[in-house]
């Protein structure tokens, strides 16, 4: 019995391996579209479709950006500055997009635009400091995709959202995680909503890599006593610097997680944008795979054991039992 059960599962995940396997045999053809390519994941994937012969549209933030990305690619790619946090900025794409794509329709749309702009315990930051997370990492997207969509629906393409495995769980507190976390809850609805049309969505996932946002922990790191400075008194009097040390502690530990083969966060999105039958969900780096993604699926008291490391291991010595 033990034996047909390893034999069934064996099929199984053979027959899963090739079904992914199967690459779209024409994609020179395609127009794709994608935010956030001055540096990192968005950067890299527009240089390896260009490689492939696809249409690449690539957003950049800055001038510099989308000047230094034309020099390492073919005449194909073409670049625009695009704001995500600015709606006038975004139906300026898009109506470069619609005019650059005419008939063909647009077959990848991939939000990867996103920043984290503070990583302290919620309580330090104040509404902006939220607010700018979310307004580049999810309401952004999700303006930059509704303006969009008609485009997709018409090439019966496909929609790649960046997400985090901080999405699924919050080892830092701010925006970034809310913001990753309404990424994934978008991406579900809006898979629903495009099943009847043909039009697939896909999320990734990636654990910790070394990129230009994860380099925005630095200044958190290197500049300990300036942030501890700017708080209110009650919040140092109540939390203690100890606390703050030991939390810059834990950011550090964050950033020595890094992975610097971030060439598997834009290959997951290429198999998402020219695979027959791609996955719903990415998994990059060996922490998203083995760490995040398993924990979010265990009971919550597990799961802040092993993921909360600022209220298990480094808790203010101050706090007291309500009477």
């Amino acid at each position: 019995m033990f034996l047909l059960l390893l034999a069934v599962l064996g099929m199984i995940i053979l027959y899963r391996w090739h079904r992914q396997s199967q690459i779209l045999e024409n994609v020179t053809d395609k127009y794709v579209f994608i935010t956030g390519c001055d540096s990192g994941f968005g950067n890299l994937l527009a240089k390896q479709l260009d490689r492939r012969g696809m249409k690449v549209l690539a957003a950049c933030l800055t001038q510099t950006g989308a000047e230094n990305l034309k020099k390492e690619t073919s005449s194909r790619l073409k670049t625009t500055i695009l704001d995500v946090t600015d709606t006038t900025s975004v139906s300026s794409a898009v109506k470069w997009v619609s005019a650059t794509v005419g008939n063909a329709g647009l077959w990848g749309l991939v939000n990867n635009a996103g920043i984290i702009t503070a990583a302290f315990p919620n309580e330090w930051q104040t509404r902006e400091d939220f607010f700018r997370d979310l307004n580049v990492n999810f309401l952004g997207a999700v303006d930059v995709t509704v303006q969009l969509l008609h485009l997709v629906r018409k090439a019966q393409g496909r929609v790649v959202n960046v997400s985090s495995a901080a999405g699924r769980i919050a080892v830092v507190g701010g925006g970034y995680c809310p913001s990753k976390s309404a990424v994934e809850a978008f991406s579900d609805s809006l898979r629903r909503d495009m099943h009847g049309f043909g039009v697939k969505v896909s999320i990734v996932e990636p654990g910790v890599f070394q990129t230009q946002m994860t380099l925005t922990l630095d200044p958190y790191v290197k500049n300990q006593t300036s942030h501890w400075d700017k708080l209110p008194p009650k919040i140092k009097e109540d939390y203690g610097e100890d606390y703050f040390k030991q939390y810059i502690k834990v950011l550090r530990l964050i950033m020595g997680m890094a992975s610097p083969k971030i060439n598997k966060v834009p290959d997951c999105m290429e198999h998402a944008l020219t695979a027959v039958h791609p996955w719903t969900r990415y998994s990059p780096g060996w922490d998203s795979k083995l760490f995040f993604i398993p924990l979010s699926y265990l009971p919550t008291f597990i799961s802040d054991y092993f993921s909360d490391y600022i209220h298990y291991l480094f808790a203010p010595k101050r706090v007291q039992t309500p009477a």
